[in-house]
């Protein structure tokens, strides 16, 4: 018996040492500590033992178990220690490298020139209104003194949901909506997106974003509007910047112009983006249409006013130097990351 459990204490201490995770441990813990291994074996049969053999092999049989639990303990210890200390390489952190710095997301352009076109409006008196995008056929054309036979109402220019919805092509229809809530005097501007059948290129896009404005009180002329624009104008691009007013034709402003800037591109000298001109339309502008008042219950011998659309898309192409409008739509992180 006592060759026995020194056997099991030899043959345990070989195995031991090969140990390497506390899952194989546990099997040798069981092995030679469980109810049916070798040492619960011997125990069980002291009391076949001679009274003389009984306090020398159960002592032996104690001293073996006493081995292997202890044993198993201290190999548990430094298997516990050797996770502990991988864990603490694996997850070691450098307090002396710097922060990882946190990136924080910025206004689009497009936004961000709106709000500064809105803030020198506001500077000037106008206040910031809004409008729906989907419009009825009268606010959008009627309203504005463009009937049914109007080249304007075209389905090749106009996106339509059915014979009186449509998607706004300008957000001048606002003023007539503000007109008819507000008695003069008025000074608003509106900026939102619209939308017309146009093919997508550098300066051009089927959804696009326009800032419309409006000034009715009694004695508005012309210059008024001149000087509102170049005053705009400057404080959005710089006192050096050059303007030209060109006369046009719009139904709802007579009489109308349309104002350029000297292309920011080429300077004056022709390219691509102000296709050799030298200069890049941005406002459509002129004095609010008699019978546009009149549909709006003011009197056109009393008051009169300027009406005026600016493409927000080509403002801030002028005003960060960009000399194509499809970039702003692309959602390219590399681009967007340029305007904080």
């Amino acid at each position: 018996m006592k060759e026995r459990l020194l056997g099991i204490k030899s043959s345990f201490c070989a195995e031991v040492g090969r140990i390497g995770s506390i899952e194989e441990l546990e099997k040798l813990r069981v092995k030679y500590l469980g109810r049916k291994s070798d040492v619960v074996d011997v125990l069980k049969s002291l009391g076949k033992l001679s009274v003389e053999e009984r306090p020398a092999v159960g002592r032996l049989a104690n001293e073996v178990r006493d081995f292997l639990v202890n044993s198993i303990e201290k190999k548990r210890y430094e298997l516990d220690l050797k996770d502990i200390r991988t864990r603490i390489q694996r997850e070691k952190i450098d307090v002396t490298e710097p922060g990882r710095e946190f990136c924080l997301g910025n206004r689009h352009p497009i936004n961000s020139v709106t709000r500064t076109m809105c803030d020198i409006f506001k500077s000037m008196g106008f206040s910031v209104v809004d409008g729906p995008e989907i419009e009825t056929d009268y606010y959008n054309f009627e309203a504005l003194n463009m009937p049914a036979h109007h080249p304007a109402r075209d389905t090749q220019d106009t996106f339509y949901i059915n014979d009186n919805l449509l998607l706004r092509t300008q957000t001048t229809c606002v003023q007539v909506r503000i007109l008819e809530r507000e008695a003069p005097p008025v000074r608003v501007v509106c900026p939102g997106k619209v939308f017309r059948s146009d093919d997508v290129d550098a300066t051009h896009s089927p959804v696009f974003h326009q800032l419309e404005g409006l000034a009715v009180d009694r004695g508005v002329s012309f210059s008024d509007l001149k000087g509102t624009m170049e005053f705009f104008i400057k404080e959005l691009y710089g006192e050096g910047t050059k303007v030209r007013f060109r006369p046009h034709h719009f139904s709802y402003t007579e009489p109308s112009a349309e104002m350029d800037i000297q292309c920011f591109e080429c300077g004056g000298r022709g390219c691509r983006i102000c296709k050799n001109e030298g200069y890049i339309e941005l406002f459509g502008c002129g004095m609010v249409h008699p019978e546009v008042l009149r549909r709006c219950n003011i009197d056109p011998e009393v008051y009169s006013g300027f009406a005026f659309g600016i493409g927000i898309e080509r403002a801030a192409m002028g005003k960060y130097r960009i000399d194509d409008m499809r970039l702003f739509y692309e959602n390219d992180v590399r681009f967007l990351r340029q305007f904080v």
